[in-house]
């Protein structure tokens, strides 16, 4: 379980979350400041995720809120959370209102992060290489490569899935570990929970029990 909350933690908790922005270099007024690209943004991940980790464990795993607000802190600006829940919804994104879908989008954030926030504490520098990026980038889905290793050596494959959004910065929305996309997989959970109980239900759910709420549904999934 640590290992696989490692590799979850790293792959949904990343991407973005460690966006460091070039160092500034002179430019003339008119210029458009430089913007990040997926593969730099990734390419940040283990010498920025090291440094906040490093020196805190033992803090932030006795303080599991103060972990979750550095965790918001970094990652929420530069993850694409409306999109990402939209996509998990699938096709009962059409018939959430505006209301529903915003409560969804953070009550669905909020539950993965208390579930697999303390998988971070695992963390070390090196246990993410970057692969090197094919093909131009795509505005509308452009994928970076990395391996995640683990303790035991062993080596997983997490590609993260980034787009560009309408004010021109890249944000991660997906994670495919191992060949499975996390939208994909938890779209067919939420999918079950909105037919057993509407999307209001299960929104309520997520609310009140978050990680809980998240347990239950993989339990009923593999059952």
């Amino acid at each position: 379980m640590k290992l696989r909350n490692l590799v979850l933690a790293c792959a949904l908790f990343a991407p973005g979350a460690l966006l460091a922005s070039p160092a500034p270099a002179p430019a003339a007024a008119t210029s458009a400041p430089a913007v990040a690209t997926p593969q730099q943004v990734v390419e940040n991940i283990t010498s920025e995720l090291a440094n906040a980790i490093d020196g805190h464990r033992a803090e932030l795993k006795q303080d599991k809120n103060k972990l979750i607000g550095v965790i918001d802190g970094i990652f929420l600006p530069h993850f694409d959370i409306d999109y990402a829940s939209i996509l998990v919804l699938g096709r009962h994104a059409r018939e959430a209102t505006p209301a529903q879908r915003e409560r969804f989008a953070k009550a669905f954030y909020d539950s993965i992060t208390h579930r697999y926030a303390e998988g971070l504490l695992n963390y070390t520098k090196g246990s993410v290489k970057v692969l090197p990026s094919k093909g131009a980038l795509n505005d509308r889905r452009t994928m970076v490569r990395t391996q995640v290793m683990l303790d035991d050596g062993k080596t997983i494959s997490v590609d993260y899935a980034f787009r560009k959004t309408s004010d021109g910065q890249w944000k991660a929305y997906d994670v495919v570990i191992e060949g499975i996309s996390y939208i994909t997989n938890y779209r067919a959970q939420v999918d079950a929970e909105v037919r057993k109980m509407g999307i209001e239900g299960l929104i309520e759910r997520l609310e009140k029990n978050g990680a809980d709420t998240l347990d239950k549904m993989q339990k009923d999934a593999a059952g």
